[in-house]
């Protein structure tokens, strides 16, 4: 799907479902990660993640483009657009549009334990995910030198 069949499809439902013009433009954004849209305030862009249309079907594309026509056409209006406002809420109820996008990132699972780190003194054990500088840190049950242990 191009850009221009993109802006086609956003003026089609912006018609269709909310019955106003959408007179700005819908664009395509590879740089979006974990989102499936946005809605920028500065032009009145919404901009689409490309991976929605490899990764969900059209229902999914056409659900996110409702969401952000909400943001849209509210922020037009001077109402609330912000996802917490009473406006939008009933916007995205009255119109079927979905709160939230399927995930399309993977979320990384957390890494396990790598730093053992022990106590001098009384030999207290801490485990930790991130390496830490010993010189800055001390034993919290006895306030000894701390050392790595593997």
């Amino acid at each position: 799907m191009s850009d221009e069949e993109l802006q086609r499809l956003v003026e089609c439902i912006s018609r269709d479902v909310f019955h106003k013009p959408f007179r700005h433009h819908a664009i395509f954004n590879k740089r979006l990660r974990t989102t499936g849209g946005r809605y920028k305030l500065s032009n009145h862009f919404i901009e689409i993640n490309p991976l929605v249309i490899q990764l969900y079907d059209e229902d999914e594309l056409i659900g996110i483009i409702k969401h952000e026509l909400c943001h849209y056409h509210l922020h037009i209006e001077g109402r609330g657009y912000k996802h917490g406002d009473d406006d939008f809420k009933k916007l995205l109820k009255s119109t079927n549009s979905p709160r939230h996008c399927k995930p399309l990132a993977e979320r990384q699972a957390k890494s396990s334990v790598i730093h053992i780190y022990r106590c001098i003194s009384c030999g207290l054990e801490y485990q930790r995910r991130r390496k830490m500088d010993c010189r800055k840190y001390r034993c919290g049950k006895c306030a000894g030198e701390i050392t790595k242990v593997n």
